[in-house]
């Protein structure tokens, strides 16, 4: 998009409605997060050979034991499907760790593969230019210590092993699930203790729980953030895990949350999070994977998306061709900007009256076909936007509207069917001061 005059007034006003506003503001950290919209998670450990969800901790070691483990085809295929990155689950709940912990006797040193799997994934990462993340259940249905005071800094040390090892980790996703370890105890988790040490180990890292405290759950695991969906959230009074707010307000954030904590969706290719035979030919179509790439980043959520390995220590085919046709339905998005060579007609700011009604008129010298919409505010300064008008017009004649609420790091309106149009309107009905649009486009 070319700069303009007018865009370096939007950046200016942007920066001091925001002074006079108090939006809470994003980290350059969480401004990265933002930016690396698409992702893999791939839940992979012992429940990949026993078809368990949750392993109850008491599987021999030996079950794990993948034939033709590689990850560099893991990153290939990553790379491929247009993901910046792999979280990869380095301790599930059955407690298994996938490096050999100093801290633990239930790891891929015992089994009956024997190689470091982050050490491998980590290397791989780095090699393909993805980054790396790091899911650490804090429930250990293994651990002798669990339930004790004791396993608070088991868990500490662990996390540090992983970031003195394997950094650097991009994002760390806790968990909040808490159950009863062998000895039948829960386990107070000191979680205080645990940011703490992840803030001294690598400052930078992204933190994920149900209430952040850097990106917070969508509320739900089907694939969609809120149509609504505020990057701010209230923390006050809530906990992790039991204890959260309601999954329906982690889903759309809170218009005025004390706290800037995106959303981010995390949802399987599979009915299940771990690989099973019995799913191969239950792998989600390419149409169902755009549609929740549509609800997920067209509503200014990240997309954490499961692809498990299967018992080979593979990607199965099946999901690569799902992935392989999701990126070229995510390629056409950005293809064509059918609004490059049209002309701005009209922006209309009011430094004095943040309430006035701003408002992006494009007009084209013949029609063309429309079949969507992307925005995308400019999220250094907050999220402002709280209304807005579509609309399309044919030589004078509205042919379509729809009202959306946020925008965020991306708002993709895609239209029903294929639409002729000379002109896109976009009208800020209400906005936390100067809303400021980085980038318009129709596809």
């Amino acid at each position: 998009m070319r700069i303009t005059p007018l865009i370096v007034v939007f950046y200016l006003l942007g920066f001091v409605a925001n002074a006079q506003t108090k939006n809470p503001l994003p980290t350059n950290a969480q401004l990265k997060w933002h930016q690396n919209n698409y992702y893999f998670f791939m839940h992979f450990g012992p429940n990949t050979f026993t078809g368990k969800e949750w392993g109850d901790g008491k599987e021999k070691t030996e079950v794990f034991n993948p034939t033709q483990l590689d990850t560099d085809q893991w990153c290939k295929v990553a790379k491929e499907s247009g993901a910046k990155g792999i979280i990869i689950t380095a301790k599930h709940h059955d407690g298994f760790c996938l490096w050999p912990s100093k801290y633990s006797t239930h790891t891929v040193r015992e089994s009956g593969f024997k190689r470091d799997v982050l050490a491998e994934l980590s290397a791989s990462c780095k090699k393909a230019g993805l980054l790396f993340g790091v899911y650490l259940s804090p429930w250990d249905r293994n651990h002798p210590d669990y339930g004790t005071e004791k396993y608070n800094d088991v868990f500490v040390n662990m996390m540090t092993e992983i970031f003195q090892q394997y950094g650097p980790i991009w994002e760390l996703w806790w968990d909040g699930a808490n159950g009863e370890g062998p000895n039948g105890k829960s386990q107070e988790y000191d979680w205080k203790r645990y940011e703490k040490v992840v803030r001294q180990l690598s400052p930078q890292t992204i933190i994920f729980s149900d209430i952040g405290p850097d990106i917070r759950w969508v509320g739900n695991e089907s694939g969609y953030a809120g149509k609504t969906n505020w990057n701010l959230l209230d923390t006050f009074g809530f906990k992790r895990g039991h204890g959260a707010p309601h999954q329906d307000t982690l889903g759309t954030g809170n218009y005025k949350g004390a706290n800037y904590i995106p959303a981010e969706v995390d949802v399987s290719i599979r009915p299940g999070w771990f690989y099973r035979d019995s799913e191969n030919d239950k792998v989600k179509s390419s149409d169902n994977l755009f549609k929740i790439y549509l609800e997920s980043v067209g509503r200014g959520a990240n997309l954490l998306l499961n692809v498990p390995p299967d018992s080979r220590g593979l990607i199965h085919e099946n999901d690569i061709l799902a992935l392989k046709g999701l990126k070229n339905k995510i390629d056409e998005l950005e293809k064509v900007n059918l609004l490059k060579f049209a002309a701005l007609n009209q922006a209309s700011p009011d430094k004095n009256n943040p309430q006035k009604k701003s408002t992006w008129h494009y007009i084209l010298k013949k029609p063309v076909s429309f079949n969507g919409i992307i925005l995308e505010e400019e999220l250094k300064y907050g999220q402002k936007i709280a209304s807005a008008i579509i609309s399309l017009s044919l030589n004078g004649e509205q042919v379509f509207q729809e009202i959306i609420t946020t925008v965020g790091n991306k708002r993709i309106i895609q239209l029903p069917k294929s639409i002729q149009a000379t002109e896109l309107s976009i009208v800020i009905n209400e906005s936390k001061g100067l809303p400021f649009l980085k980038r318009i486009k129709a596809y």
